[in-house]
């Protein structure tokens, strides 16, 4: 309930700066490349729980997956990870966390689960716009794991606002030049 509350509160305290910042950028996808602007696609939730997940649209519109590529805005927004920003609704909605493992679909998370032993008590948390493998350069799903049963270990508000402070200058300067390694995302050794 804590950390729900904490959700709550900066996400409603922030709206005036989120806001028009997601308007404006809906409006870009508009005008660069069209409708749809949105992107939905089920995730899981905790607990396995299916839900809707939303992104601004960065690939085009092609009938056949195999054939679309990055749209105008895509280009624009994936470095920053602004194709993001109305994840903020889903954590309105109580399906998401600020912080967090990031929603898989349910066909990645099963053939990461039988591939990963330990992969599928990432379920037992709430997921999250951004957590330790969103901030950090993991580069396997073994990483991304290990980053998330840390974070399930060590949560706490002081980490989550680290983690929050660490994905809003991502977006302002770019991921690449932003993430962390592995090895500061898991902290001084134990």
């Amino acid at each position: 309930m804590l950390k729900r509350g904490f959700d709550l509160a900066v996400v409603v305290l922030a709206l005036p700066l989120w806001g028009p910042l997601l308007l404006v950028l809906i409006g870009i996808v508009w005008a660069l490349d069209g409708r749809p602007v949105f992107f939905v696609q089920r995730r899981l939730g905790a607990h396995g729980r299916p839900f809707s997940v939303l992104k601004l649209r960065t690939m085009t519109c092609e009938e056949e997956v195999a054939a679309r590529t990055v749209s105008r805005a895509g280009r624009l927004f994936r470095g920053r990870g602004l194709d993001e920003f109305p994840q903020l609704l889903c954590v309105l909605r109580g399906d998401m966390s600020l912080v967090g493992p990031r929603p898989l679909t349910a066909a990645d998370h099963a053939r990461l689960s039988s591939t990963h032993a330990g992969f599928g008590a990432r379920l037992a948390l709430k997921p999250g716009m951004t957590g330790l493998s969103q901030i950090s350069h993991t580069q396997s799903a073994a990483e991304t794991m290990a980053l998330d049963a840390h974070y399930a270990e060590t949560q706490g508000r002081m980490l989550d606002i680290a983690i929050i402070l660490r994905t809003v200058w991502i977006h302002v300067v770019g991921k690449h030049k932003a993430r962390i390694s592995v090895e500061r995302a898991r902290g001084p050794a134990q």
